[in-house]
């Protein structure tokens, strides 16, 4: 295999970001595949209280799984910016201390995990003919937490020196692989939404070990030294920085989705389908938009790392309008087909979980242009380290999407349709505040670069 990999810092903006996006985007909607064929499979052959059980399982692995992706990702930001000003060293140094650091935070989570199962599905008010099945499910989920942190720890690593290729080709196999274990173990082993759950956790298992395994023998440049295992004060309070900033930006944006699923779940075994299969066509439709906002940010942070303050001015004039383009695009898309795509995971007979998702659909769809810049504000603020404004953001739009969402869906004229109009009002409060302060800070932060420009010449 080769070593593809693009330098952010040269060449035509658009077309570089692009390139490199299109393997992320890719990869972003092979991921979902993951739990889409686990719905998909156990939607059709077992029934809809597994499918409530495995949709409502999602958003909890979700939130979970955005702990340790948020810490990748602020530790691939100093790594982008190590790699921007082409400083190896630096740079192989801390991917040790982040490796340690985020192993050491995912097994303590794990065993939080297997801990705290069942008071975590009494906190998600799961109904009773659901709590079984869903238990089963994440029991067996959780022993590949492991191999979700290995699998995002080095797609982030390699990301952030330009290859979003090779993560594509892992996680590509992993899926092919996931879903030929789901139609073994349900169709001809009959082993239920356990064999659903082992497919996963095997298929993670080769994305994680591969990934590894190709960046230590194809990639040397990264490859850690005896002279880079120790640990020092300054680069552990970066990376820990970073990472934790956000680690709190991630799990707060999906901790407000988890808490939306528990006001969902109170609404019954129908709604919560309806929500679980929506969610899966939900995800696929803006994943591009978020995978552009993650490469944007590597984009941001390696021209940081190489004080090319012009060319992320343009970059963010050029990503807003690729992201609304394409999220225009989708929203009509997702407007005119909600029906055809619920039946992907619902039964034509099941009328009221079709209409519902539907609903979902269209009023959420309407908006993704909304969430499409608040992905790249995210990673503008985190690659310009301002990891905080990030958080601030994220709290903005799903505090006031919870909000909402439980004071609406408790007006008996307004009922479950609230949530849904909860949340693209809080994406838009989100991105008004976002550009407010990018009015206000752009300035100081393109003179402070230039600053530095001049007294390194």
């Amino acid at each position: 295999m080769s070593t593809p990999h693009l330098n952010l810092t040269e060449g035509g903006i658009t077309g570089t970001l692009l390139r490199f996006t299109l393997p992320m985007m890719a990869g972003a909607l092979l991921q979902q595949c993951y739990n889409i064929a686990d719905t998909l499979i156990v939607g059709q052959f077992i029934g809809p209280a597994a499918l409530a059980a495995v949709g409502s399982a999602y958003t909890l692995m979700v939130f979970l799984c955005s702990i340790l992706l948020g810490l990748s990702l602020g530790s691939s930001t100093v790594f982008s910016q190590q790699y921007g000003r082409g400083d190896l060293p630096a740079l192989r140094h801390s991917t040790y201390v982040a490796f340690v650091l985020i192993l050491a935070i995912t097994l303590v989570l794990n065993l939080v995990a297997f801990l705290a199962l069942d008071p975590i599905l009494r906190f998600l008010q799961v109904p009773a003919e659901v709590y079984p099945l869903m238990r089963d499910y994440l029991w067996i989920i959780f022993w590949g937490i492991l191999f979700t942190f290995i699998y995002n720890f080095y797609a982030a690593l390699l990301r952030a020196v330009g290859d979003s290729v090779t993560p594509l080709w892992f996680l590509s196999l992993s899926v092919v692989l996931n879903i030929g274990l789901d139609l073994f173990f349900i169709l001809l082993l009959h082993w239920g939404i356990q064999g659903a759950a082992a497919a996963t956790v095997i298929a993670q298992g080769a994305a994680a070990l591969g990934i590894a395994l190709y960046t230590h023998l194809k990639r040397p440049e990264l490859r850690i030294r005896r002279r880079d295992l120790y640990f020092d004060r300054a680069t552990l309070k970066e990376i820990t920085a970073f990472s934790t900033l956000t680690c709190v930006q991630q799990s707060v944006m999906n901790l407000g989705i988890l808490l939306v699923q528990g006001l969902v779940n109170s609404f019954g075994t129908v709604v919560m389908a309806a929500f679980a299969a929506a969610v899966k066509i939900d995800s696929f439709a803006y994943m591009p938009v978020q995978e552009f906002g993650n490469a944007f940010s590597t984009f941001v942070a390696q021209n940081f790392g190489a004080c090319k303050r012009q060319r992320i001015r343009r970059g963010m004039r050029q990503a807003l309008l690729i992201t609304c383009l394409f999220s225009l695009a989708v929203s009509l898309l997702i407007f005119i087909f909600a029906e055809p795509l619920m039946l992907i995971f619902v039964k034509p007979d099941e009328q009221e979980i079709l209409r519902i998702g539907a609903q979902y659909l269209r009023i959420e769809g309407a908006f993704y242009a909304l969430i499409g810049i608040l992905f790249l504000l995210y990673g503008y603020y985190r690659s310009m380290r301002m990891p905080g404004m990030s958080v601030i953001l994220t709290v903005l739009s799903l505090g006031t999407r919870v909000a909402l969402a439980y004071v609406l869906a408790s007006l008996p004229a307004v009922g479950v349709t609230g949530i849904w109009w909860s949340i693209p009002i809080g994406w838009f409060i989100a991105d008004l505040v976002g550009f407010i302060y990018y009015q206000i800070s752009s300035p100081r932060l393109y003179r402070a670069m230039a600053t530095a420009i001049g007294s390194s010449q």
